[in-house]
């Protein structure tokens, strides 16, 4: 008999002993059939039952002594009947739990079978597989002889390559040691939440803004304070003291728009006067098609601000890479904080990272990237010239991943039912209804954010033309 067999015998005894102890065939102290015995009932060979009573011994249920055969331990019996109790309390959440239940939950719908412009997600095709395959393979032959936890701010040689990327990339001068690398962007903003606010705090974001921001800062115990955004970014003209504001100032989130130089300064002195923290969410500053892109917030305030960035939108959103630049200050909580929450991001994919960084091949995948959203992006904005002219406005076109179509004939409060006609007719659409404050004002019409990286012009083009034939059959207001 195989051992894999003898295993399944082994559990049928221990199940059936078990059983027969429950149903009463077997009280406390009563003896069990010898080993041979019980062998020859089930027709195996000693050593299958004796592996049996093994088990059935150290899961309390059978007392053996020396010589003796085993019994029925005394503390196993059949439960007696109780009257009925009063109905257990609910299992009680903590105030960050019951705070998280309170908020919208996420959403799993299928891909429109036509095309899908869901926003943050990118092209299969564009991922560089050759060269992650040979990182990761590089990363995986240089294993130590002893396998060990990392710092908990990551690994020094993706620090290192982080720091000369961002000095070449976006400006920042930084030391290593302020650079935290964390499971993405959305672990660096709740890691913020968490160290930054306490229960009752205010925090400054736009509106519309980055839903999920905005919830983990909610999450946390903060109040939110929604703040209007215009052409020029956020408003900052009347902002009141907060512990920290939320922006994505090089192309905001989801309007387009770039917070002007003005307002970048008078931000900065709000922070500076109220002791606030600015976390800047640069999302997707490798997309920008028409000049270079915007340089961060974080080169004129280093002390004040914390930058985010994240490899979601140049690699892919799957790695869960992302990183943080902190302000000297902040280098130990931070540290701590992500210590705590998971000791450290996975290695393998870090090292990976920093291969790709310190060759260049980073940045010339960034480069690739780029030309190719800039690609899609001009079939999107040529489809909806063609089969949307006079139905759709677009906005915040000039950079990113993602643009805004206000569908000028449609009312604010009909947006829900263009998402769904245009679901029954095989096309994803997203609406912007959700990334504004609930209990605050937004424009009259409705609007859809559309994603165009991660589909094929062909598939632009259908898309676009399906949302145009039904655009032109939705009833007028």
């Amino acid at each position: 008999m195989d051992q894999l067999a003898q295993e399944g015998i082994t559990r049928r005894i221990v199940a059936s002993i078990k059983a027969q102890i429950h149903d009463g065939a077997y009280g406390p102290g009563d003896r069990l059939p010898s080993t041979r015995a019980l062998a020859a009932e089930w027709g195996v060979s000693r050593t299958t039952v004796t592996a049996a009573y093994g088990q059935l011994i150290a899961e309390g249920y059978l007392e053996t002594h020396q010589g003796a055969r085993a019994i029925v331990a005394a503390g196993i019996r059949d439960p007696a009947p109780q009257a009925p109790a009063a109905a257990a309390a609910p299992p009680r959440l903590s105030a960050f739990g019951r705070r998280i239940l309170d908020l919208p939950a996420g959403t799993g719908e299928e891909p429109g079978r036509i095309a899908d412009f869901r926003y943050g997600d990118l092209s299969a095709a564009d991922f560089p597989a050759l060269a992650w395959r040979r990182a990761i393979g590089a990363a995986s032959l240089r294993r130590s002889g002893r396998l060990r936890y990392g710092e908990p701010q990551g690994a020094s040689a993706l620090r290192l390559a982080l720091q000369g990327y961002l000095w070449r990339a976006r400006g920042i001068r930084c030391g290593p040691d302020q650079i935290v690398v964390v499971n993405g962007s959305q672990q660096g903003l709740d890691l913020c939440a968490r160290l930054l606010l306490d229960p009752g705090d205010r925090f400054v974001i736009e509106n519309p803004g980055y839903a999920l921001a905005r919830r983990a800062l909610l999450a946390a115990g903060g109040e939110a304070v929604p703040t209007p955004v215009d052409g020029e970014g956020m408003r900052v003209d009347a902002l009141p003291d907060a512990r920290l504001a939320y922006v994505t100032p090089s192309h905001q989130f989801p309007l387009g728009s770039v917070l002007s130089a003005s307002r970048r300064r008078a931000l900065l002195a709000w922070a500076a006067r109220t002791g606030a923290t600015v976390i800047e969410d640069d999302y997707d500053g490798e997309y920008r098609y028409d000049i270079a892109p915007i340089p961060p917030l974080q080169t004129l305030g280093p002390e004040q601000v914390i930058y985010v960035g994240t490899v979601s939108k140049t690699l892919s959103p799957t790695l869960r890479l992302g990183y943080l630049v902190v302000p000297e200050a902040f280098c130990r909580p931070f540290a701590e904080a992500k210590r705590l929450t998971d000791r450290h991001t996975s290695l393998p994919e870090q090292e990976a990272l920093a291969d790709l960084l310190a060759s260049g091949a980073y940045e010339r995948h960034v480069r690739t990237t780029r030309r190719r959203n800039g690609e899609r992006r001009a079939a999107l904005l040529a489809a909806l010239a063609a089969d949307c002219a006079g139905a759709v406005t677009v906005a915040g076109a000039e950079a990113g991943l993602h643009l805004v179509a206000w569908l000028d004939r449609v009312a604010a409060g009909r947006e829900g039912a263009v998402i769904a006609a245009a679901r029954a007719a095989g096309v994803g659409t997203y609406p912007i209804a959700p990334l504004y404050d609930p209990a605050g004002p937004r424009p009259p019409m409705a609007g859809l954010v559309l994603g165009y990286a991660g589909l094929d012009a062909g598939a632009i083009r259908r898309g676009v033309q399906v949302l145009g034939q039904m655009l032109a059959g939705f009833p007028a207001p």
